[in-house]
Order: structure tokens, then sequence, then C-alpha cells
């Protein structure tokens, strides 16, 4: 079965979106963290998310940004493997906190912060939080209208 979208995409319909959606993704990706945890924790929300669009997006991005194929096939199941390290880790925890923040009382308990704030400065936790919120954006704008993930062949 093929995903038919709803209407096109919103971002598209409403073109001063990607001038705010410039801006924090510049935002996100001039504090300091290094590209491939961002590249990691989009994944890691788009797939809790299930946004094919932005899965097969950040796939292919973080691949061409240098990421292997063992670690992007893993980051499903990132606690279970040795390819993360503990920042990488702390970053993909908090990104899964801040994708289920109906999943508990205390959506982001102390514990998870803690942990990233060990490994990231106060800029960089904000570009984390703000490259997380961007990355849910985008996942449910795309998981509503049903945007398709694109095919490719060959």
């Amino acid at each position: 079965m093929t995903m038919q979208a709803r209407i096109e995409n919103p971002a598209m319909l409403l073109p001063d979106t990607v001038q705010a959606i410039n801006l924090l993704y510049k935002a996100a990706h001039s504090a300091g963290v290094p590209a491939s945890t961002l590249e990691l924790v989009h994944l890691r929300a788009s797939q809790i998310n299930g946004c094919s669009a932005c899965v097969d997006s950040g796939a292919r991005s973080a691949r061409k940004s240098g990421e292997t194929e063992e670690r992007l096939f893993a980051v499903a199941a990132w606690r279970e493997t040795p390819y993360f390290t503990d920042a990488e880790r702390a970053a993909l925890a908090l990104a899964e906190a801040t994708t289920r923040l109906a999943d508990r009382s205390d959506p982001v308990p102390d514990e998870i912060w803690d942990e990233a704030a060990r490994h990231f400065s106060e800029k960089e936790l904000a570009a984390l939080v703000v490259w997380l919120a961007t990355t849910n954006f985008f996942n449910r704008i795309n998981a509503t209208t049903r945007q398709p993930a694109p095919q490719h062949w060959g």
C-alpha cells in the first residue's frame, strides 16, 4: 500500500513557515553539539513518532554526513548496543523522554536531564531541546498529513 498525502506539505502551503524552520535549524546546529548527535536524536524521535519521511531523510542525511550503517541500524536499540558514546546515549535518552512527554508523570526526569547536562553545556542543551522540539514539530506535521517517504529506486 502506498501512502497518499492528505494535503501538500503544510510548510510549502504556508511559505512563511520555511523561514522560521530555517532559523530553528540554524540555531540548533550552531551551538556546538556534534552534527552526528543531532542526526541521531532526530532519527530516534522520528522513529518513535512513526514519521516515515523524517526517518528516511534523517537516515540519508546521517549517512551523507559520514554516519555508519551499523550505528544507523542500531539507533532504535541504542541501549543494547556498544556503538554509542556516553554523550550520545545521554542525548538519545533525552530525545526519547522529550518525544514521549505523555508517557510518564515526570516527562523528563532529573536523572535523564542531569546525565545530559554532564555531557553538554547549557547552550548545547538548549540546542538539543530546540532541535528535538523542531524534529517533533516536523514529525507531527508529516504524520498528521501523511507525508510519505519518497520512493528511491536503485
